[in-house]
């Protein structure tokens, strides 16, 4: 949370970034277990043999992706690139999280499917410099259609662990 706390305390008083961040981690105790899994779908969705090298290689999203839910990348990428995802992250959201996650993924596509599995996750923890080009990136991640896809795998994430929605549940009470 210190990286997410000192971005904010940049651009805004010790205030401001204090009630901001409350506002951001609302809801947020389950948030990057469904994230990751949620990711873990998007792969094999929108890049099937990457998801396909990966479940052959074991590889899983907590194994490189957690800190980019947990901090939307303010810990591991390169600052001016960071700085770009937050601008886009504050106006539109988490659904910036996975896009971009996805881009990287989608720019170094030919690399990563190639690697074994102790490489593979040293690539994936340390992408090229090329990769972290805000101007290349971002507009990969823009074109990446994600929306539908979270809400379906929300939906599935929660029903594999056993929870319930809470109105789901009234709703049904009250029948």
């Amino acid at each position: 949370m210190g990286f997410l706390a000192g971005l904010l305390l940049l651009y805004m008083s010790e205030e401001d970034a204090f009630w901001l961040l409350v506002a951001l981690l609302k809801g947020a105790v389950h948030a990057p277990m469904e994230g990751l899994y949620q990711f873990d779908q998007l792969v094999k969705e929108h890049l099937p043999k990457m998801g396909e090298h990966f479940t052959q290689e074991m590889i899983n999203p907590s194994m490189y992706a957690s800190q980019w839910f947990i901090t939307v990348f303010s810990y591991s990428f390169p600052f001016h690139l960071a700085l770009r995802i937050w601008d886009v992250f504050l106006y539109e959201g988490v659904r910036i999280v996975f896009k971009v996650g996805l881009a990287l993924l989608k720019y170094c596509h030919d690399d990563l499917i190639k690697l074994p599995f102790e490489k593979l996750i040293h690539a994936l923890r340390n992408f090229p410099d090329d990769a972290m080009n805000p101007d290349t990136l971002l507009p990969m991640a823009y074109s990446i259609k994600v929306s539908r896809g979270l809400e379906e795998t929300r939906q599935e994430y929660e029903k594999k662990n056993g929870k319930i929605n809470q109105s789901t549940e009234n709703e049904k009470q009250l029948q």
